[in-house]
């Protein structure tokens, strides 16, 4: 009889093979490191400023993005004493003024957020400060002044219709003025959405 037949005897109906004992396995042990709630203030956070692209902004957008450029430009006037020659009150009428204006308003929003790094506004100073001759120049240009305001002269290319005679005009109310400019550029937004979606629903 060899040894296995001793250990396990295959005639033996009695015999029971006794069961396999597996070891008991060992409890886990927790993280001393608790798992990272998720920041609430991270999500309530608002993104970065993003710049904003005056050509394609919806009715809505552009009532926003005008009142606040509008208050923005109020604060840069009075908060370093700009000349009329640097921002003059009907900038608004000229987007030769408004699309550098709307960037330096993003640009001071990105330096001032508060995860910009500490270094961040140095650099819309020096930026904004040799931006202001630039900007000099454009109102020069332009030919806006404290009272009066005229459409920015256009060359004719060989080939074009010559352009009307440009007369300047008197504005008395400047907030006036704005407002109803910014009435009518929405007004204008919106019925160019209300033509697409018409030619949209008529298609389908």
């Amino acid at each position: 009889m060899t040894t296995d037949e001793t250990l396990f005897p295959p005639d033996d109906a009695d015999f029971d093979v006794p069961p396999l004992e597996e070891p008991e396995p060992e409890p886990v042990t927790p993280s001393p490191r608790p798992a990272k709630e998720p920041d609430a203030e991270a999500k309530d956070t608002p993104e970065p400023p993003r710049p904003v692209n005056w050509n394609i902004l919806t009715a809505a957008e552009a009532q926003v993005e005008w009142l606040e450029l509008n208050a923005f430009v109020n604060w840069l006037r009075h908060e370093f004493g700009l000349s009329v020659n640097v921002v003059p009150p009907f900038w608004h009428r000229h987007p030769e003024l408004v699309w550098p204006l709307s960037a330096l308003r993003q640009h001071y929003l990105n330096a001032y957020d508060k995860k910009q790094h500490g270094s961040a506004p140095f650099g819309w100073w020096r930026d904004f400060w040799a931006f202001v001759p630039q900007l000099r120049d454009a109102v020069t240009a332009c030919g806006t002044k404290l009272n009066t305001d005229r459409p920015t002269r256009q060359a004719v290319w060989p080939g074009e219709d010559e352009h009307p005679m440009l007369v300047e005009t008197v504005i008395p109310d400047r907030d006036a003025d704005f407002t109803q400019f910014v009435k009518d550029d929405v007004a204008r937004r919106q019925a160019i959405e209300d033509e697409f979606y018409a030619h949209l629903a008529a298609e389908q």
